[in-house]
């Protein structure tokens, strides 16, 4: 236990730590609606549409200034996709990888014309968890509690519309604005994560937790509990795994990266749980 515990002593550490543990939550309860309504791509879009935000946010007014970029792009890039998605003549995967490669394209260009071009690149598609302080702490509390209550409030419409999406319509659900809600939900996670594990690998985040959760439980309760659960495990052992490895072994490894393999490990555990647990029903229904 002292080697999960001991790397939090440090101030920096623990920043760092309540930042994974918010996201771990906030993420893995987000990520339980995007697999049940299969937006791992749509989540993917999203990473990379704020990007340009991102730069010129900083560009702007600095590194207080990438949250508040971050989420105006996140915005528009949601509104567009909406918009897109419901035009009969254009594919959704084609509306998603127009928005993806446009906004992407145009923050690489933005960042391209600073001279510490690659230093920059590398900060905002991967993050500097390990350099997060408290005004950041608390931003993504507070981004975190808007998108956990906007999916409280909409629970029930938000798994009508993702198990019977014609039912929902024929109900007079506003289908649209359904998805358009759980679009923005998405957004304010990326929002919330740019700084400290960038806009790639927050894609993790959005997608692991429920992935592995929903592997381990049929009940929707308990995937979304076993999803916030694998998120903040995932954060916590990521972390004090980046930090043995560098001041222990000298070898250093990226924080966030770190965090990311880290949940990757904890789906495969869960996929071999899984897998198990289906074995053992399989016997038990043919045992006479």
């Amino acid at each position: 236990m002292s080697l999960l515990v001991e790397p939090f002593a440090s101030p920096f550490m623990a920043r760092a730590l309540a930042v994974a543990l918010l996201l771990g939550v906030v993420g893995g309860v987000v990520s339980v609606f995007v697999v049940l309504r299969r937006l791992a791509f749509v989540s993917d879009t999203l990473t990379h549409t704020v990007f340009p935000g991102v730069v010129v946010g900083f560009l702007v007014a600095g590194t207080n200034g990438i949250v508040w970029g971050a989420l105006a792009f996140a915005v528009l890039s949601v509104v567009l996709l909406t918009v897109l998605s419901t035009h009969a003549r254009i594919t959704e995967d084609a509306s998603l990888a127009i928005l993806l490669t446009g906004f992407f394209s145009v923050g690489v260009i933005l960042v391209s014309r600073r001279p510490s071009y690659t230093a920059d690149l590398t900060a905002f598609l991967f993050g500097r968890i390990l350099t997060v302080d408290m005004r950041q702490i608390v931003v993504t509390a507070i981004l975190g509690a808007v998108a956990l209550l906007t999916l409280a409030a909409l629970r029930k419409e938000l798994v009508f519309r993702a198990f019977d999406p014609a039912g929902a319509a024929a109900r007079g659900y506003p289908v649209v604005a359904l998805d358009l809600a759980l679009n923005l939900v998405v957004a304010l996670v990326v929002v919330a994560a740019v700084r400290a594990v960038g806009t790639v690998l927050v894609i993790a985040l959005l997608v692991v937790p429920g992935a592995a959760a929903r592997l381990l439980s049929d009940r929707l309760a308990a995937i979304v509990v076993l999803a916030a659960a694998i998120g903040a495990l995932g954060g916590w052992l990521g972390l004090a795994a980046s930090y043995q490895a560098s001041i222990e072994h000298g070898l250093r490894l990226a924080s966030g990266a770190t965090v990311v393999l880290a949940l990757v490990a904890l789906y495969g555990v869960a996929a071999a749980v899984g897998t198990v647990r289906s074995s053992a029903r399989r016997r038990g229904r043919v045992t006479p």
